[in-house]
């Protein structure tokens, strides 16, 4: 069966194409229009498709729109229902959506409009991360919205969805800290990750008030009563000052949230009659802070996120819960890639010299050792939000400066921390938390004996956001790393996203190219290639 999964509805739009129970492509469509997150989520956008992301998939795997069995559509229009608690302009949301498969079918000649299956919201959410792992499990979504509702709870098995709770809007645990982050002067629906970080420089003052007014409910859902954010902290500006009482408001409402989910996780677990497993999904599963206090706290031995929480990952769910079958998901290199030679032209295209060292791994260990900066550019890129050893920004994590200099390279706030990778074999020897985490989406307790030697990847906390890099699953990464700590000693390098603040993840070559020539980069590591900074 082959299905192309495809978020469009709210933000984030993607991709993701299924053939017979494999994942062969998937993409969000920022990668390719170079517009950070693919579109504003108004609800004007919602006639604005993945085309590009969609195409793709469909040429990778040598395929025409005629050639599907269905399209999958991560949005049900019909499960709406009362719209007085949106967007006044909410109508216009649901009226694109009804029409998804006649505006599909432009996009994509040669599809029938009845191929068109629309898939609930959640249900895409909680497939991308229930069919990604063996069944049983439990699972929970928490994000903005969906249709009507912000969160699901329910479990699989042998491929079927059971949903226990569904909370109905306006109740919504993502439009809170949504609000907040527009509160704080920040973009919402991008840039809540900036608040989770700003909440570790704060202390909960306002937690009180906060319990009192949002509550996990006995029912498996929560209640939200209506917050005065300025008469915790005035608004900030986006370019005003970042002061004490916004990193305390966002340490309040970080420390809330992760009470509620706890209560929501341990809710699920008495639901699904003890399952093991939790798996997870939805914007707010991009929360590494709560996900790792769910857990160390929570009911469960085991807790997987999947790598797409957020929209994006709503393609490839939407297409899995067609399909109805554990599909394990292998890795999160789903989008493009280019062969050697294809490498090499564009090089040459470009007229830089370089040069084809005998170990690309050993070459930027050696520039890593000498404190440079390198920019890590190999085989396919990540699908999702974080940067896995595929395009990704590389520094020493031993000099206390890096970090400054990490965030001066991209143009990002200086409170922003970056995050180490590390072999699978070291890390019980520097971190304490979530074993094994190779997607980054938890954050663990760094060693006391190692805050002073790796200081840029601690964050203020004593918290560190790793990576575990697995030799069978990335062994060009693991190389690496092992010459870096063969020539220092340390076992782990800075891992932050090849990008430049406000722009989408480097896709392409000529990106990758773009980048090297306009940021104080002194590699770029580009398949087997090396590009030295000229002195």
């Amino acid at each position: 069966m082959r299905v192309l999964g495809i978020n469009a509805i709210f933000h984030d739009p993607s991709a993701a194409l299924v053939i017979d129970g494999r994942v062969v492509a998937a993409a969000e469509e920022e990668r390719f229009s170079r517009r950070k997150h693919g579109k504003r989520p108004v609800p004007f956008s919602a006639w604005e498709l993945p085309e590009l992301s969609a195409a793709w998939c469909l040429e990778a795997a040598g395929l025409t729109p005629g050639d599907l069995d269905a399209v999958a559509y991560s949005f049900d229009p019909a499960l709406c229902g009362d719209l007085s608690h949106s967007d006044p302009w909410d109508h216009l949301r649901v009226d694109y959506a009804r029409r998804a498969p006649q505006f599909l079918a432009t996009a994509l000649p040669g599809l029938d409009p009845e191929q068109v299956r629309f898939v609930p919201h959640h249900v895409a959410h909680a497939a991308s991360a229930g069919l990604s792992v063996a069944s049983p499990n439990a699972v929970l979504v928490l994000d903005g919205r969906g249709e009507s509702a912000s969160h699901l709870a329910g479990a699989y098995r042998d491929g079927q969805l059971e949903i226990f709770k569904s909370q109905e809007l306006p109740h919504s645990l993502g439009l809170l800290y949504e609000d907040l982050t527009r509160h704080l002067g920040f973009m919402h629906s991008s840039d809540e990750y900036k608040v989770m970080a700003l909440a570790s420089y704060g202390k909960p003052k306002f937690v009180g008030l906060l319990r009192e007014l949002v509550h996990a409910n006995d029912d498996g859902g929560f209640t939200i009563e209506r917050i005065d954010w300025d008469a915790l902290a005035k608004a900030r500006s986006a370019d005003g000052e970042m002061t004490e009482a916004y990193a305390d408001l966002a340490s309040s409402v970080q420390v809330r949230l992760e009470e509620v989910l706890l209560d929501l996780a341990r809710w699920t677990y008495e639901a699904s009659g003890g399952l093991p497993t939790l798996t997870m999904a939805g914007g707010t599963a991009l929360n590494c802070v709560a996900n790792a206090r769910i857990a160390a706290e929570g009911p469960f031995e085991r807790v997987w996120v999947q790598p797409a929480a957020g929209d994006a990952g709503t393609a490839l769910g939407a297409a899995l819960s067609l399909g109805g079958e554990h599909v394990p998901f292998g890795t999160a290199a789903l989008g493009r890639g280019w062969s050697d030679d294809e490498l090499e032209a564009e090089l040459k295209r470009a007229a830089v010299p370089y040069t084809r060292p005998q170990s690309i791994a050993h070459e930027a260990a050696t520039v890593l050792a000498g404190n440079g900066i390198v920019a890590w550019y190999q085989g396919r890129s990540e699908y999702g939000p974080r940067a896995l050893g595929h395009r990704s920004l590389l520094a020493h994590p031993g000099d206390q400066h890096t970090q400054t200099r990490m965030n001066d390279v991209k143009g990002r706030e200086q409170f922003r921390p970056i995050a180490p990778m590390v072999r699978a074999e070291r890390f019980h020897d520097l971190f304490d938390g979530v074993f094994p985490s190779p997607y980054m989406l938890f954050v663990h307790r760094v060693k006391p004996d190692w805050r002073d030697r790796i200081p840029a990847v601690t964050h203020v906390d004593g918290t560190a956001r790793v990576q575990t890099v697995h030799t069978d699953t990335e062994p060009l990464v693991a190389e690496m790393l092992a010459e870096f700590e063969r020539q220092t000693g340390l076992p782990v390098v800075v891992n932050t996203s090849l990008n430049t603040a406000g722009r989408p993840m480097v896709d392409t070559p000529r990106e990758a190219l773009e980048l090297f020539g306009s940021a104080p980069v002194d590699l770029l590591a580009i398949g087997p290639f090396a590009v030295h900074r000229r002195s």
